[in-house]
């Protein structure tokens, strides 16, 4: 039986639920404040200004964004490269920082020194986390922030987290029996793993566990996985969409009806081609200016593409809403909660001067993403178990995921072609 007051209330009621006038000075002051402070103390800020020939007293509103070129999340790993560690995008020196991560890309993020860096915890109240919750926190601790990012957050709100990070399945079990888990952060597929290893372990989840609620990101969650997790094993659970960057971008609610854009930032759907904002429907990349003091990234461009709606919710907060993610703007994406990039296909073919071409197809199988690196040998050369190993470790090393090896006959892939190609479906 879930707890009564897992779908009710707020945890900072006067921003979230902000009439839409008040709303609206709160974010343009707000605006207003990182433009100066961003110009002043973020020398890769002052230069995009200085490109476009733009002072911060020229933008006064969220329609003057437009003024401003998107810096595509694409480049960053290119930018920090030319300018290391943080390609002059922050605004305090490396010693002052709390922590820096490692995306993939390598791409280096960095955890300022102010409290509640991150600001997580409206997003878990609204998915349900409350004081008291034991909650198994299956995000990765080593590199990245996720980990990091939920623990803090769901500490500040009074749960307990076991920091129970990726992998060792019978373990987790172990542990969400053990230690009655009553909440549960991570991926949704490894949720699911989860609870089918309970099933093969003997346990009867309905009966023998104690999870109630669950908050997914780093994945997609298709309609039929929820409904599968909510309706067979009686979960409560809401999505939302992070990234290692600028932290919550959007959060879903009690009503499932898309994903509350947070205070701490704006969010612009922008047409691809002009970079102009896009209206309520309408289908573009998710641009962000955050309002963070340390890192302050100005119209950046996700690579992610959405759509928002401008109706009002049901469970009373005031924001936009993303609907839903849509795709990407480029081939870089998602696997398994990892992004990979037309680069790392790259740098695999080039460890293995017997490969002539290579693609990393994408698919999905029982709500779990598999990836194959599909290859062509060069003439003369004979496929072996030999090379399929070496193969599967070279992935392992760039890309940090598994992979299945696929040889392929010469001819099968297009010269040119899409170096990583997503065949999921999301139904």
């Amino acid at each position: 039986m879930l707890k009564s007051d897992r779908t009710t209330g707020f945890y900072d009621p006067a921003l979230e639920t902000l009439p839409p006038k008040e709303r609206e000075a709160y974010v343009i002051q707000k605006l207003r404040e990182i433009m100066d402070y961003a110009y002043t103390y973020a020398p890769a800020i002052r230069a995009k200004f200085e490109e476009a020939h733009l002072t911060p007293q020229q933008i006064q509103t969220i329609k003057d964004l437009e003024k401003i070129p998107v810096t595509k999340k694409d480049r960053l790993p290119q930018l920090q490269k030319e300018n290391l560690p943080f390609g002059g995008f922050t605004t305090v020196p490396p010693h002052q920082l709390k922590r820096i991560y490692v995306s993939p890309g390598p791409i280096y993020d960095p955890q300022g020194p102010e409290e509640r860096y991150w600001r997580c915890e409206k997003v878990l109240y609204a998915a349900g986390f409350r004081k008291g919750d034991r909650v198994q926190n299956t995000f990765a601790y080593h590199l990245t922030p996720a980990g990091l990012i939920l623990d803090e957050a769901l500490v500040a709100m009074g749960c307990t987290v076991i920091p129970a990070g990726v992998g060792n399945t019978e373990l987790q079990v172990k542990i969400l029996y053990d230690l009655k888990v009553t909440g549960y952060t991570g991926t949704p597929s490894f949720l699911m793993t989860l609870l089918r290893k309970a099933e093969e372990l003997g346990y009867q989840p309905r009966k023998d566990l104690t999870l109630e609620v669950a908050f997914v990101a780093a994945e997609m969650l298709p309609e039929s996985l929820r409904t599968e997790l909510e309706e067979g094993y009686h979960l409560l659970v809401r999505q939302g969409y992070l990234t290692a960057d600028v932290g919550t971008i959007g959060y879903e609610c009690r009503e499932k009806s898309g994903m509350h854009i947070p205070e701490e930032l704006i969010v612009e759907i922008v047409d691809l081609e002009t970079g102009n904002q896009l209206g309520p429907g309408e289908v573009g990349e998710v641009v962000v200016t955050n309002f963070n003091k340390t890192y302050p990234l100005i119209r950046f461009g996700t690579g992610d593409l959405s759509y928002f709606t401008d109706e009002p919710c049901p469970c009373g907060r005031t924001s936009h809403r993303l609907v839903k993610l849509v795709g990407r703007t480029s081939e870089t994406t998602k696997v398994r909660g990892m992004f990979i990039r037309p680069g790392q296909v790259d740098e695999i073919l080039a460890r293995h001067p017997d490969i002539a071409r290579g693609q990393a197809v994408i698919t999905r199988a029982h709500h779990q993403d598999e990836l194959t690196l599909r290859v062509e040998l060069k003439p003369g050369i004979m496929e072996s178990d030999t090379l399929k190993s070496q193969l599967e470790q070279t992935v392992r090393e760039v890309m940090k995921l598994r992979a299945m090896i696929e040889f392929v006959p010469g001819g099968t892939l297009p010269e040119g072609g899409k170096k990583i190609l997503d065949e999921r479906k999301w139904d």
